[in-house]
């Protein structure tokens, strides 16, 4: 039988919880979305789900005090409505739901709270901005599990989206839902025409069936399991690392 891991809201129950002093909480959040012909819809929340859950057992153990919640699996896909069931999240609606789980923490003295993102299309910086005002006594980051660590060192082209590197995670954490790479496509996609975007210093929101036939961006072909649980249990170390300095830093001493 599965031990009932404390640091899991999910699994853990009263009997637990209201007798541990949990100090700050972990929100993996994820996306439901195609990835390439080869990959699972629901990629991005197993990646955000296994990756906050593994560095908050580290962090546990080590003595720190975190509490993982449910995965949020919808997130900002507004360039993916043209691909049958990409389900979006506005932003304005990750505001609204995030307002009310930070209302709950900071209501039970829950006042750290790390977002473990797994969703390029996700950007919480500004969201974060305005919950400060709401709840100044919280102190709200974000983390994007797969630039935790240089992705360049562990794969031979790591991809934007279902590429090798989502490819290789996944097929360590959960192979029994990924196809045969020979059934992915290449992930071959095709760039802006304007210069500013394709350097980087403009922005704007890519139309996804017209710049990749799969869905995919980044060739996943050279995937293997090992490369991806080298790069995740680096990633959840570092992450974990992060947990446990947060759990003993006072909110009154953030600054050298």
């Amino acid at each position: 039988m599965k031990n009932i891991r404390p640091y899991v809201l999910a699994e853990t129950n009263w009997k637990q919880v209201k007798n541990d002093n949990y100090h700050l909480a972990l929100l993996p959040w994820g996306a439901t979305e195609a990835h390439n012909y080869h990959l699972p819809y629901a990629t991005d929340n197993i990646l955000a789900e296994e990756v906050a859950i593994a560095a908050a057992g580290i962090s546990w153990k080590s003595g720190a005090k975190p509490i993982v919640l449910p995965t949020v699996p919808f997130s900002v896909n507004t360039g993916q409505l043209d691909v049958p069931l990409c389900m979006n999240m506005n932003p304005s609606t990750q505001l609204a739901v995030l307002k009310d789980l930070v209302q709950v923490l900071d209501h039970h003295q829950i006042h750290k709270l790390i977002v473990v993102n797994a969703h390029g299309g996700n950007n919480f910086k500004q969201i974060i901005r305005e919950l400060s005002l709401i709840f100044p006594k919280v102190f709200i980051c974000s983390i994007n599990w797969w630039k935790v660590e240089n992705a360049e060192n562990y794969f031979d082209e790591p991809g934007d989206h279902a590429g090798e590197l989502e490819t290789a995670a996944v097929m360590h954490l959960r192979p029994d839902l990924v196809l045969p790479l020979e059934e992915a496509g290449n992930g071959k996609a095709r760039n802006y025409k304007l210069k500013g975007l394709q350097e980087g210093w403009a922005s704007a929101q890519r139309e996804w069936t017209k710049v990749t036939e799969d869905t995919g961006v980044g060739n996943p072909k050279a995937a293997t399991a090992e490369k991806g649980q080298k790069f995740f249990d680096k990633c959840v170390d570092t992450i974990a690392g992060f947990i446990s300095e947060l759990d003993k830093t006072s909110l009154d001493d953030l600054y050298e």
